[in-house]
């Protein structure tokens, strides 16, 4: 019964619910809690993944969502710490997500192809050193690929070394360097890391969406 000693009816309920004066029902928060954590941390995923081809569209992606995360648990929901532990971990998956995308696609779908590892350079810039392999495939049409630390130079091939290598079918990313004798289980890691990221992500959405504060 209301204020005035009438009973409110279902459509004023609904009304004042959206303006905000009425949490919503458990059901409610927990279908639109759980939504907010699978969406900001799939869209994270997909900024990483367009990173491996167009770098600056990926990162605007990746820092959009992040943002996102940070205005709905800290802006909205009220939710400070969650806002936090979501933000950095965001960030971080930003970091291991792009290669753990890159590298799990290469592996799984990746075209072998025999090749030559014909040049490998050490340049330094103003973030430091950077390594660069140049490969020709041995067969086909013997195309020429320059390949970096992205995508897995990292001088445990040699010139004259025989690799395989493995080419991305739609032909958008640069092909894959084997890993070296002591590279076992990277791939494994970065991925084991940006699987923990996302779960981690999810959990503090999730988590402020059931704890959201109303605002006063």
């Amino acid at each position: 019964m209301g204020a005035n000693g009438r009973t409110p009816t279902p459509g004023a309920v609904a009304a004042k619910a959206r303006e905000g004066g009425v949490p919503p029902s458990g059901g409610r928060k927990a279908a639109g809690s759980l939504a907010w954590a699978v969406a900001l941390p799939a869209v994270m995923i997909l900024g990483a993944g367009v990173g491996q081809w167009v770098t600056w569209i990926g990162v605007v992606v990746m820092l959009a969502a992040v943002a996102a995360a940070a205005c709905l648990i800290g802006g909205v929901w009220h939710r400070a710490g969650a806002a936090t532990t979501a933000s950095v971990a965001g960030f971080l998956l930003m970091l291991f997500a792009g290669p753990a995308v890159y590298e799990a696609y290469m592996t799984t779908v990746g075209e072998p192809a025999s090749a030559v590892v014909t040049e490998v350079s050490d340049r330094h810039n103003r973030r430091g050193a950077d390594m660069f392999c140049s490969v020709r495939e041995t067969g086909g049409d013997r195309a020429t690929y320059e390949v970096s630390q992205q995508e897995n130079c990292f001088g445990q091939a040699e010139v004259g070394d025989r690799v395989e290598i493995r080419k991305d079918p739609l032909g958008l990313l640069d092909p894959r360097l084997p890993d070296g004798p002591d590279q076992e289980n990277t791939t494994e890691i970065t991925l084991a890391a940006a699987t923990g990221l996302t779960l981690l992500t999810a959990a503090a959405t999730f988590y402020a969406g059931q704890r959201r504060r109303q605002a006063v």
